[in-house]
């Protein structure tokens, strides 16, 4: 059983999910794997770490550079996965990376970390949208290649 609101945002509604006091999820409507992130029984209901995530996700849409170290978050997943989960959040604001630079510091391979990048339960906030080609292009996001590049835009970064 988890706790959920739904967030009104640029990109359509958000589902963000809370269990035992951290985020779970965030699903943006329609994103690939959306059933696998928000699988079992809900209850629609706003717990202080749901408030927490709403008030960063304000933050986030205004243009702001919230800090994600205030939110507890419990992605499910396996530990590669959340390996690179917690790596992503390294990323900055305002800054990308490329698949092969982060394989290459996780000594992976570039296709393991881009199918745990694309397997993020937790979109925004944990910022995979961040993760770019080896040319700089848009490639593989869960939320759409339009939504990645909204996001980016948010922050400032143009992709030509």
């Amino acid at each position: 059983m988890y706790d959920y609101i739904r967030y009104c945002s640029p990109l359509g509604i958000l589902t963000v999910t809370a269990e035992g006091g951290a985020l779970t999820a965030l699903v943006i409507a329609g994103q690939k794997y959306a059933d696998r992130h928000l699988a079992g029984e809900g209850v629609e209901h706003e717990t202080p770490v749901l408030h927490a995530a709403k008030l960063w996700l304000d933050a986030y849409f205004s243009r702001e550079a919230p800090d994600t170290t205030d939110l507890p978050l419990s992605p499910k997943g396996t530990t590669f996965q959340k390996k690179v989960w917690r790596e992503l959040l390294n990323i900055p604001y305002g800054a990308t990376d490329t698949y092969g630079a982060f394989a290459g510091r996780l000594g992976s391979s570039a296709r393991a970390v881009g199918s745990a990048v694309g397997r993020n339960p937790i979109s925004i906030i944990i910022p995979c949208h961040r993760v770019l080609a080896a040319d700089g292009s848009l490639t593989g996001y869960a939320g759409g290649l339009e939504n990645k590049e909204k996001l980016l835009q948010l922050e400032g970064i143009v992709i030509e």
